[in-house]
């Protein structure tokens, strides 16, 4: 009997490929297990099985598997099971869910190595001169790489070189798998054991006695592993001793020291014992057993409590209930910001049972993570994570804490799948059997609506924590500020005397610009040219502090010109105003106090974020000049003024979502000032103070907000109340994009008539020198989703079959929010 594995390929393929095994590796082989496989002409790569089974494939010649990589499954079933959701729902191939998930280090890599051909003899004379050199080092060396080739030839292309040898049978070429992943070794040191007796310490102290150096490492070594009775590392015992790194190696290749390594996780809690969780309030007790009341009735709670109002510490007496019951949770925050200041606190409470995933670790620490969660080791009985982690190994989940549920954060754009991190969990939850909870302040429409059609129970929090009143929030109207004469810059004199009064007071300030960089435009006065990206169609962003122009879709950077590309003055001038702006005006108008700023330029180290952080809490910043970063539930003791520098381009903003999401940005910003004793304040400048969103802003109506934007998605058929697809089609050629997309449109309006949008160019119609252009689908709620998405998968093969149409990239991007 034969016997066949069918694989996941981390590529984008429809469906998986079937390869031929051996009855011993049938019977050792299970669905999670990477092998390494042949595939195309010569590329070799990691695939995970899926099955094993004995029925051979009907249109080609099965293969055999180069090697087995793993031991035991390193993916859970109920993993492939949530894979299988994720490809089918989100319309992408499970390759593309495989290359999300996997940490880059468990996908191997292939490399070719070239050898000599030991069974033929070759004469010089045969060969011409790139080859005769090639053969030559490879008399010297057994083999050689495609890179060392490249380097002894110095050519870019060394192929045709191989495929003359490989005509003439002078080598022979095979592909070498090698692993990413290396765990880290730390190097440790003990003394010799024959110096370990008082005798044998005594002779070598004496036998040193005229190298004062080593003998201090000596004996600092004896002192330190006396008073921590454990073992000691090379790195602190060069540290205590203040000596350097030779003079250890010399006492180790003398045999006076010995050195070993002990392998550890490169991610480390060292923090001392834990503290216990704080006592709840009245309100939280209230909520609490609310949370657990409706959690025993609906798998699904969402809890709408006031910025401020203890909701973490309600999450934390939850997640003390599940590791009583021994579960594992998953606690989601929407930024990497937020990680840093929740693992302080969660580690205070749990100590290293929390274990923390985002795209800013490396790859190595990733790997440690996933094994870590799942072995269901101690040290990851809480997972605290950005969208990512939703895709970890869990074994024994228990519980899903969704934060900050209505950031846009937790939907990925690019590359495939396009997932949306809150409802991927909710279905990871069910997979489990086991209980999710969303929290946020301003709940997203979604979210809140499904509440209120009973899908979800819905807790409210309206206190906050110790009593604290909301903060008064003040809109200033700077149309009239500027005809009065008013304004110093982008700051009003209302801003400028609020900020005065709270520094003398000695509390922070946060001011929130929802845009980086110095001056989104610069345009010139004489003829009215501003310098535009060559790859997308966007105006270049001036960042002063590198005096560059930057493009922020691309990358795209120019030095900062003295004078107009198009006529030639001088009378360059930037129009809006950005973060740098605004830090600059702030150091200019408050010379004596520390502005900081908080936006994509200053965090983009591993720890960029702990340090600004940091700095906040410890009192180092003053004033924070921040983009919506700073909005996203962070904690910050000292700060009693927020500054919001215009509310009006985040109003206008050509999406359906724009008044929501400027309610939810105004909201939480707003939340961030006055959370212990003293009441806040918000200061909200406007060219339109009247506007409905601002309005409800300042009184801090949600509801209201939540009627008035659900009536308006009523009536034009938007989601919560319809669901939506978003086709984006892109090529180079504008002329090809144009034509695709309405032919296109075209076959969807025969399936679905009115309810189809476009195509229609977006506002930045070109990015890296590719044309988009978009398509709605729009789903009522009785059209059956699954059916939608078979129709649409349909159209879409016919639309790639047609010659023309085959170059330009399709993107299904299912509930684009």
């Amino acid at each position: 009997m034969n016997y066949f594995i069918n694989v996941i390929l981390p590529i984008p393929l429809e469906k998986s490929f079937t390869y031929a095994i051996t009855k011993a590796e049938a019977d050792f082989l299970q669905p999670g297990i990477r092998v390494s496989v042949p595939f195309g002409k010569s590329k070799i790569y990691t695939a995970l099985v899926l099955e094993i089974h004995n029925n051979a494939p009907q249109v080609y010649e099965a293969k055999e598997i180069h090697q087995i990589l793993d031991d035991t499954p390193i993916v859970t079933t109920q993993q492939l099971e949530h894979w299988h959701w994720m490809s089918k729902y989100y319309l992408c191939t499970l390759g593309d869910v495989m290359r999300a998930a996997l940490p880059s280090s468990f996908v191997l890599e292939s490399e070719t190595i070239v050898s000599k051909n030991e069974n033929q003899v070759i004469k010089d004379e045969d060969l011409k001169d790139d080859e005769f050199i090639i053969y030559e080092a490879l008399q010297q060396q057994s083999s050689l790489k495609i890179q060392d080739m490249m380097s002894i030839l110095d050519k870019k292309n060394v192929l045709p070189v191989i495929k003359r040898l490989l005509e003439k049978n002078a080598i022979s070429v095979q592909e070498e798998i090698y692993e990413k992943y290396k765990p880290k070794l730390v190097r440790y040191v003990k003394i010799a054991s024959q110096f370990s007796s008082q005798q044998g310490l005594q002779n070598l102290m004496e036998d040193l006695s005229r190298a004062p150096k080593q003998r201090d490492v000596i004996m600092t070594l004896f002192s330190v592993s006396a008073q921590t009775k454990k073992p000691v590392k090379v790195s602190d015992l060069s540290q205590e001793s203040d000596a350097s790194s030779s003079i250890i190696k010399t006492l180790i290749d003398k045999g006076i020291l010995e050195e070993y390594h002990i392998q550890m996780d490169r991610v480390e809690y060292d923090g001392d014992d834990k503290e216990d969780s704080k006592q709840l309030n009245e309100y939280q007790e209230k909520a609490l057993s609310e949370i657990t009341e409706t959690l025993e009735k609906q798998n699904i709670t969402l809890l709408h409590g006031v910025t401020s109002s203890g909701k973490t510490e309600i999450y934390v007496k939850l997640i003390e209930e599940q590791l009583k019951a021994k579960k594992q949770v998953l606690y989601l925050l929407p930024e990497i910001a937020l990680t840093t200041q929740l693992v302080e606190r969660l580690q205070n409470y749990f100590g290293e049972q929390v274990a923390v995933f985002h795209s800013k670790y490396s790859s190595h620490e990733r790997v440690e993570v996933w094994n870590n969660v799942l072995n269901n080791l101690p040290k990851a009985q809480i997972v605290l994570g950005a969208r990512s982690s939703v895709l970890l190994p869990f074994k024994n989940l228990g519980l899903i804490i969704v934060d900050e549920e209505h950031e846009s954060s937790y939907k990925q754009f690019d590359p495939a799948p396009r997932y949306h991190a809150r409802d991927t969990a909710i279905v990871l939850a069910s997979i489990f059997k086991s209980k999710t909870l969303l929290g946020s302040a301003t709940p997203s429409l979604e979210s809140y609506f499904n509440a209120q059609q009973g899908k979800y129970g819905l807790v409210e929090l309206n206190h906050r924590y110790n009593n604290v009143m909301m903060p008064d929030i003040e809109l200033i109207d700077i149309k009239d500020k500027q005809k009065r004469k008013r304004m110093q810059g982008h700051f009003s004199d209302r801003l400028i005397e609020e900020i005065k009064e709270t520094l003398a007071q000695g509390f922070q300030i946060i001011l929130f610009q929802n845009r980086r960089g110095f001056s989104p435009i610069i345009e010139c006065n004489s003829c009215g040219h501003a310098p535009q990206c060559p790859n997308c169609d966007v105006s270049l962003t001036f960042h002063q502090y590198r005096n560059q122009l930057r493009c922020h879709y691309c990358g795209y950077n120019a030095v900062m010109p003295k004078t107009c590309d198009a006529c030639g003055s001088v009378e360059l001038d930037s129009k809006g105003f950005g973060t740098e702006q605004v830090e600059q005006e702030a150091k200019l108008l408050f010379p004596d106090h520390k502005v900081g700023r908080m936006d994509l330029d200053t965090t983009r180290g591993k720890y960029g974020y702990e340090k600004i952080i940091t700095a906040l809490e410890q009192g180092e910043i003053d004033i924070l000049v921040g983009t919506q970063m700073l909005t996203k539930g962070l904690d910050f003791r000292n700060v009693k003024l927020v500054g919001i520098m215009n509310a009006d381009n985040m109003l206008n903003f050509p999406d359906f979502r724009a008044h929501e999401r400027s309610y939810q940005l105004m909201v939480q910003v707003s939340g961030r000032a006055g959370r212990t004793k003293e009441r806040g304040k918000v200061l909200i400048q406007t060219y339109n103070p009247y506007h409905k969103i601002l309005q409800q802003v300042s009184t801090n109506s949600y509801f209201e907000m939540f009627e008035e934007q659900l009536g308006e998605r009523q009536a034009f058929k938007y989601p919560p109340v319809f669901r939506m697809i978003k086709i984006t089609l892109k090529h180079k050629d504008f002329q090809k994009v144009d034509v695709g997309a309405d032919w296109y449109a075209k076959s969807l309006r025969t399936v679905f008539g009115k309810h189809v949008l476009g195509p229609e160019f977006p506002p930045v119609a070109r990015i890296r020198n590719q044309y988009l252009k978009h398509i709605l689908v729009k789903i009522p709620q009785k059209q059956s989703l699954g059916k939608t998405k078979e129709a649409i998968l349909k159209i879409n093969t016919s639309f790639l079959s047609v010659k023309d149409f085959r170059p330009i990239r399709v993107i299904l991007n299912v509930d684009n929010y």
